[in-house]
């Protein structure tokens, strides 16, 4: 699978742009441990256009996460066009549209997935983004439909194509399922078998292991899977995901040590890329994840959650004896 000059192997695996999870420092850690390529968190196009410093912080990226997409999003077609422009300007590999964010504050402004609700306003909104952006490729990700009653996704994907969308990643739910019920891969196998469809669609949705992933693949034909949720502490699913589709062998979990030294690693990474303060703030929420299951995890975490600096932090990380029953203050 090729998005245009991008070089992908075949049953690419994508990590899933996801809000306040996907800095820099995530997207380097997915990338070395087999993600095909990676995604900033959505930015808002009205923020780029202002220059917020918060905005194009979003957008720094290392080299060694390449190739990465910029995710924008918005509700006005003047300030998509603004945006897609800057996020070319940084040199991304590809500019991506967010057309499936299903967060009342978004969709209200007629961004994310309430371009749902107006397809007309969609291709307006899409066709300024690819217009603008001259030089990389432009990809879609959006969702089913707004609700059962407005499933359009052939169409769509169809509209996206003739727009010159060079890719369109699907997750397989509605906006008023938001992510709740299971995510429906039937109508990712109605879709590749479109009539006239030629783009590469990547599915979205459930995908939390690496028999998941092959499933997907197997049962509806996509061209590409994109794992949201099930990386986040768990980065060596992009690595058991790609070993399991070309041998049909499950390598074994994580050890306990190797999920500290990576929780740790990141840490350090969130350190350098925000400052000591919102670098350590900002990895609370992956904490969890990458304790989950271990002995004692729990209390480990606690302890963490009490520091705003890294070096006690890194220690109590290094020390952990899943053995050892850990007093919390």
């Amino acid at each position: 699978m090729n998005i245009d000059s991008i070089q992908l192997p075949d049953q690419p695996l994508f990590l899933a742009p996801m809000e306040d999870v996907t800095d820099s420092p995530f997207r380097q850690i997915c990338r070395k441990k087999g993600a095909d390529i990676v995604f900033t968190e959505f930015i808002s196009s009205e923020a780029l256009i202002r220059d917020s410093d918060i905005a194009m912080h979003k957008m720094d990226f290392d080299e060694m996460e390449r190739p990465f997409g910029v995710q924008i999003f918005g509700g006005r077609e003047e300030a998509m066009e603004g945006a897609a422009k800057v996020a070319e300007n940084n040199n991304p590999d590809l500019v991506d549209i967010n057309f499936g964010c299903p967060v009342y504050k978004v969709v209200k402004k007629g961004a994310g997935a309430g371009c749902l609700k107006d397809l007309a306003m969609m291709e307006r909104m899409a066709g300024t983004v690819v217009d603008a952006v001259r030089n990389k490729p432009v990809t879609v990700k959006t969702r089913l439909g707004w609700d059962d009653n407005t499933i359009k996704i052939q169409e769509v994907a169809l509209m996206l194509q003739k727009l010159g969308v060079k890719a369109l990643t699907v997750h397989a739910r509605t906006r008023a399922q938001k992510y709740k019920g299971d995510a429906r891969w039937g109508w990712l196998k109605k879709l590749k078998n479109t009539p006239g469809l030629e783009i590469p669609i990547i599915g979205n949705g459930d995908v939390t292991s690496p028999e998941l992933a092959k499933k997907m693949f197997e049962e509806t034909g996509v061209d590409g899977v994109m794992i949201g949720r099930g990386a986040i502490g768990n980065p060596w699913i992009f690595e058991r995901t790609r070993h399991y589709l070309e041998t049909g062998e499950l390598l074994p979990e994580p050890t306990v040590r190797e999920r500290i030294e990576l929780c740790a690693e990141q840490l350090r990474l969130s350190v350098k890329h925000q400052g000591e303060r919102y670098g350590v703030i900002i990895m609370k929420k992956h904490y969890g994840q990458y304790l989950k299951g271990i002995r004692n995890g729990k209390n480990l975490r606690m302890e963490i959650m009490q520091h705003d600096e890294i070096d006690p932090i890194l220690e109590l990380l290094y020390n952990f004896d899943e053995t050892e029953i850990h007093a919390v203050a």
